[in-house]
């Protein structure tokens, strides 16, 4: 699959805690993302922030939250994102969801280079 050139980036800020049919949303999204054969997904855990609701959830060991905030983020071309987003929108009731437009320099999968 080649998707060099121009593409889109869609990142979604959720709570770790969030579910999704009683299941880990963010856990979720990246398997109908997979089922759905976006290009690529990663997942990451923030240590700090806040959202719409203001309240500051934190990985500090004083201020240990069970609701720590979660980032997502697919790429792929700008249809497979264009397809997807409605699905994502139903699926992710509260957050931010957004959509950029970025340059694909390169995609292949990861391989070690033999010395």
């Amino acid at each position: 699959m080649d998707i060099t050139g121009k593409g889109k980036l869609l990142k979604i800020y959720l709570g770790e805690t969030e579910k999704w049919k009683g299941k880990s949303l963010y856990h979720q999204l990246v398997l109908k993302l997979k089922e759905e054969g976006i290009a690529g997904v990663t997942v990451y855990r923030g240590i700090e922030g806040y959202g719409a609701d203001k309240v500051l959830h934190s990985a500090r060991i004083l201020d240990l939250s069970a609701d720590l905030p979660m980032i997502l983020e697919a790429v792929d071309s700008a249809e497979n994102i264009t397809r997807v987003l409605p699905m994502v929108q139903e699926m992710v009731p509260r957050g931010l969801i957004m959509v950029v437009d970025v340059d694909i320099v390169r995609y292949g999968p990861f391989r070690v280079k033999q010395a």
